[in-house]
């Protein structure tokens, strides 16, 4: 199971690596150069609405199709058709909602009609999920890895080339990079669909009332989940924007610093996509055999997140400067705060992972339904005042919080031991990094020692092991593995 996992995690990694940053630190990161912090701090808020509620076409359903099918691939085929039907429905009272609330809250109508294409947009991407949904849950990670950045790679050739075409001083706008998204997303799904029509039979789409009410009864523990942790992490944007005196100006500034955690968010997707099935099936069969798999991906994903956080904070100026023409004072502090509660955030990935694949939503619903009260109060009482730093501190608590309080009942529910010398091999590395950046000053090429001599340390000390990695390549893919 670790061979497999590692392969898979390489080859999504390296597809994640040539073309998700890419296109969020060019193409995004140049889009907001262009159109200025105000502008795209307004897209950016409406974006977020439009992320918040996007569960509504969902719940659960995802999540719910990757466990089952990792458990019982049989089922894969059954109510393919149904499901889709079901969703076109959702999407209907998906759009109401969300209208509403955009219009309660003050948007015009303008700002309503760039809602609307975001809304549109959000189908695609629910589309292209649900596919993907298959492709894991049925073990297709190369497959999925693919469908994974095929949406990021078109809006790097078509919005790429409309930077490159209007570089002689034609003033960019927004809109024209909402449309192409709505391209890229809709190519995107079609392929998905399309792809996973070969894989599956899909036998119509009929909407069925006995089985949707039965689907939703029993992925709601999911959806609520999915919902309550989209509150915590994506409300404080549109918080900021409608209550700071300079919102729009304020949610620009955030999303400098949001972008680069949106990246790095990318990568622990990855890995989540990645456990979710194998964590699944293992604590069906085998939960004592978990550990192995635990160990091998937290070593993975914590150690490098830690080697990456301290190297970006030390060196948040430069960072930011290298990918940003304008405010890059402003959003610094935000920007390390961010950082900081992304390492809390690795941790998530990993426990709130195997919480999931065991079953425990009761515990991850009442964890994150305090993570809510937490952050969007704190956002409300912090943020018309203090602005984008006071998104980023909320933002550092809350995920400290869900962190703690997931790895405690991860470990309480289901037994596994702490390696202590291998913690302390860890904290080492991050000290030893911390000390290295007290003596030297913010520029990208401390950033870069930084990086470097961490990972460095990662395999000197044993935690990423390069013969048990040789080791893990070497072992043969589970036979029951479709790829």
């Amino acid at each position: 199971m670790q061979g497999h996992f590692l392969t898979n995690l390489i080859l999504s990694l390296f597809l994640n690596l040539l073309i998700k940053p890419f296109s969020l630190l060019y193409i995004d990161a140049e889009v907001q150069n262009r159109v200025g912090a105000h502008e795209y701090g307004l897209y950016f808020s409406l974006l977020n609405l439009s992320v918040l509620l996007n569960i509504l076409l969902d719940l659960g359903i995802n999540n719910y199709t990757i466990r089952t099918m990792a458990q019982d691939p049989d089922l894969a085929t059954k109510h393919v058709g149904r499901i889709i039907a079901l969703r076109l429905l959702l999407f209907v009272f998906y759009t109401i909602i969300t209208l509403i609330i955009g219009f309660s809250i003050g948007y015009n109508k303008v700002e309503l009609v760039i809602l609307s294409v975001l809304i549109l947009n959000q189908l695609f991407i629910m589309f292209t999920a649900y596919a993907r949904s298959y492709f894991s849950g049925l073990h297709y990670f190369k497959t999925d890895a693919v469908i994974s950045v095929l949406d990021r790679f078109l809006l790097i050739v078509l919005c790429g080339s409309l930077l490159i075409y209007t570089s002689s001083g034609e003033r960019f706008q927004i809109e024209w990079y909402v449309a192409i998204q709505t391209v890229c997303y809709l190519v995107t799904a079609l392929v998905s669909l399309f792809v996973l029509s070969k894989i599956i039979r899909i036998d119509g789409f009929k909407l069925d009332k006995v089985f949707s009410i039965s689907a939703i009864k029993e992925s709601f523990p999911y959806a609520l989940l999915i919902l309550l942790m989209i509150i915590y992490t994506r409300s404080d944007s549109v918080i900021l924007e409608r209550l700071h005196t300079n919102g729009s100006y304020e949610a620009g500034i955030y999303a400098q610093g949001f972008r680069l955690l949106d990246a790095l968010y990318m990568f622990g997707m990855v890995f989540v996509m990645l456990l979710f099935p194998m964590f699944s099936r293992i604590l069906k069969q085998s939960p004592k055999d978990v550990f192995p798999l635990l160990q091998t991906s937290g070593n993975l994903l914590i150690g490098g997140c830690g080697v990456l956080v301290v190297s970006l904070c030390f060196n948040a100026e430069s960072v930011l400067g290298w990918i940003y023409d304008s405010n890059i004072e402003e959003s610094k502090t935000s920007f390390i705060w961010l950082m900081i509660g992304f390492f809390a955030l690795s941790i998530n990935f990993i426990f709130g992972t195997l919480l999931s694949a065991n079953g425990n939503f009761k515990v991850l619903n009442l964890i994150s339904g305090v993570a809510v009260i937490i952050n969007v109060g704190l956002n409300f009482l912090l943020s018309p005042t203090y602005g984008a730093e006071a998104a980023g501190v909320v933002f550092f608590i809350t995920q400290s919080f869900v962190s703690i309080i997931q790895l405690f009942m991860a470990k309480r529910i289901i037994p596994f031991d702490f390696n202590i010398s291998l913690i302390l091999k860890h904290v080492i590395i991050l000290i030893l990094l911390f000390i290295l950046g007290l003596f030297f000053t913010d520029s990208f090429s401390l950033f870069i020692s930084q990086a470097l001599i961490g990972v460095l340390l990662l395999f000197l000390l044993k935690i990423i092991h390069p013969v048990e990695i040789k080791k893990s390549f070497l072992t043969k893919k589970e036979t029951n593995s479709n790829n």
